[in-house]
């Protein structure tokens, strides 16, 4: 009969097993997590197109922006962004889009205590921030930034000041959008060896 001990593992071979079951894991995991987060920037830049897109909807459609009078920024980096949201999404609440015509419909974010990707369903405080109910965040939780030229001379202040790869200090557009990536924090070229790119922003005007 064959010797049942000569088929059987050793403790030392099923640990040397684990332990290069937990190298290759460890190998892994880096790489699932750049291409989860360039999943959450690439649905970031697509919600930035959106919310451009539906800002100038409105403007076709009813000849002036929605709720400003000079150029103003919504969203983290400025005023709360619901009720511009309430706006753009037709709600009942909305004064400014009397036809309650439906330009932008995110969905809910699927936490409401944790929101992400999504328009925020109660107040809430995410990283320190305080959120309104009826924002619309990004893949990480902050709000999105919005700024609208209000003066209506085709021309905003870049919010990264021009240059580093993120444009021209005047951009000449109607309408801008972005989000402050993972970290949260507007990305500065010069913390980043002088280069835009460095920073995990992302941003509608490029």
């Amino acid at each position: 009969a064959p010797d049942r001990q000569s088929r059987a593992f050793t403790v030392i071979e099923l640990l040397v097993v684990i332990t290069m079951i937990v190298v290759l894991l460890g190998l892994l995991f880096p790489a699932f997590q750049g291409v989860q987060n360039q999943a959450k920037k690439t649905q970031a830049k697509n919600d930035l197109t959106q919310i451009v897109t539906a800002v100038n909807a409105y403007y076709t459609e009813y000849g002036k922006y929605p709720l400003v009078n000079a150029d103003s920024i919504y969203g983290r980096s400025g005023a709360p962004s619901d009720t511009l949201f309430d706006e753009l999404r037709g709600l009942s609440s909305a004064t400014q889009n009397p036809r309650q015509i439906v330009f932008i419909s995110p969905a809910d974010s699927k936490d409401a205590s944790n929101p992400r990707a999504g328009i925020v369903t109660q107040d809430v405080t995410v990283n320190g921030v305080a959120i309104k109910k009826g924002e619309f965040v990004d893949p990480w939780g902050n709000s999105y930034n919005i700024k609208i030229d209000g003066d209506y001379d085709n021309v905003v202040t870049n919010p990264y000041g021009g240059s580093g790869g993120a444009g021209s200090d005047s951009i000449r557009q109607g309408v801008i959008a972005w989000s402050l990536g993972k970290d949260g924090v507007l990305g500065d070229k010069r913390k980043n060896d002088g280069k835009f790119s460095g920073s995990d922003d992302v941003i509608s005007w490029q």
